[in-house]
């Protein structure tokens, strides 16, 4: 990890490798982020960390080179509530991008549907402790409620230790739910270790409950590259449940604490837990588009 002039964190690759496996045409990069700029988009008073303006035009600049067509753009919690630097990326992105947001509770019916026309077709919640102060459980149903009407869905970040808490909260959620990296779980256990069982206990519990299969810097840190306690436990995860599975960079890796990673050496990763073309082409393109693009 290194730090700017101002002390924020720089947390992505300076020259990321181009990656060996190639993506199929319209693959989406499906969790990314952009930070600032800070001038134009401050961050909140109460963030727990200040991230290094990445811009849109850095995003899509490493789209390109790693092969992607499209990329979903997932509120960080360190811009609070405000969507704006969100929807500044979609707007740029001559309709290559759709988003994710994080809304007030008290936001109104006419705010949610200008941000379903500036492209956010989801809301996030976010369980972790050390990011964010308050996941107010009630709130957040009202505004899964209020979404639904929009073909919008919740997606969920949380760790595997308060997955058992969170049940009776995920079965009140109305919508489809998209769950962050798995919930968290520790990879060294293996595809049958306690962790990875009740995440899939979770998916069995309701058929529109989706993940995003990435990753695996976060979930072996400090480990790097090749990642094969990640590919061993995921991999089963992509062959069973093939339709409800999502992929990406999590650039530019936002709050990591050791050596981040290279984003070549992430997509690598992809072939070795969907080891088929069919599987492929749902992780990046039926996907993410059926959730994302379905609806204008």
């Amino acid at each position: 990890m290194s730090t700017t002039s101002d002390g924020r964190i720089l947390s992505w690759h300076p020259n990321p490798s181009k990656p060996h496996f190639v993506p199929p045409p319209g693959a989406v990069d499906a969790h990314c982020h952009v930070f600032g700029p800070m001038a134009e988009f401050p961050f909140s008073a109460g963030a727990k960390y200040l991230p290094g303006d990445a811009g849109p035009e850095i995003l899509f600049a490493l789209r390109d080179r790693l092969g992607f067509d499209r990329n979903v753009i997932v509120h960080a919690s360190c811009h609070g509530t405000d969507n704006a630097a969100r929807l500044n990326g979609i707007a740029r992105s001559n309709g290559k991008a759709r988003g994710v947001a994080v809304v007030d509770p008290a936001i109104s019916d006419a705010e949610l549907e200008a941000l379903h026309a500036g492209g956010i077709r989801g809301v996030r919640f976010n369980f972790l402790k050390r990011l964010v102060d308050n996941a107010p459980k009630d709130k957040f149903i009202e505004i899964a409620k209020r979404i639904a009407p929009l073909g919008w869905h919740v997606v969920i970040y949380f760790e595997a230790d308060i997955l058992e808490e969170l049940r009776p909260f995920l079965d009140a959620i109305p919508t489809l739910i998209v769950v962050d990296h798995m919930g968290r779980p520790d990879v060294r256990q293996g595809p049958d270790g306690i962790d990875m069982k009740a995440f899939r206990a979770l998916l069995d519990s309701r058929d529109d409950i989706w993940t995003k299969v990435t990753c695996p810097d976060r979930l072996e840190e400090p480990a790097g590259p090749p990642w094969n306690d990640f590919v061993g436990a995921v991999r089963p995860l992509v062959e069973d449940y093939p339709d409800r599975v999502l992929w990406g960079t999590d650039w530019p890796h936002p709050n990591m604490q050791n050596a981040v990673p290279d984003d070549g050496a992430l997509v690598d990763v992809i072939p070795r837990i969907a080891r088929t073309a069919e599987l492929q082409q749902k992780l990046l393109v039926t996907n993410p588009l059926r959730l994302y693009w379905s609806r204008e």
